[in-house]
């Protein structure tokens, strides 16, 4: 079963609300409503995109994996994405944020 999160991924590819790529996603960085790094990118990069992301009061995430989200996203070989809409951004956001609340419950 395919997640909500990649869905609403692959809805906002396809409404042209999705930017993707490293430089696209730091140069669009002030019209970005989330920014989604995957857990494959370097550290360097990493430290680099969350500083410019705190500087420009854009939510962010570290999630899934490069080549996952980039065959839903049709964007093949980019590790960070850009949210540009505000709706796709709190869908994904809240999606993300259940996920990674029910992988720490313990029962």
């Amino acid at each position: 079963m395919i997640k909500k999160i990649y869905s609403y991924l692959g809805f906002a590819a396809r409404a042209r609300k999705l930017c993707s790529g490293y430089n696209t996603c730091i140069y669009q960085m002030a019209k970005l409503k989330l920014l989604i790094i995957t857990e494959g990118i370097s550290e360097n990069s990493k430290k680099k995109l969350i500083s410019l992301a705190e500087r420009n009061n854009v939510e962010y995430r570290i999630y899934g994996d490069a080549d996952e989200i980039s065959h839903i996203t049709g964007n093949y070989g980019k590790g960070v994405f850009g949210i540009l809409n505000p709706g796709f951004a709190k869908s994904i956001l809240d999606e993300i944020d259940r996920e990674k609340a029910s992988d720490r419950e313990v029962f």
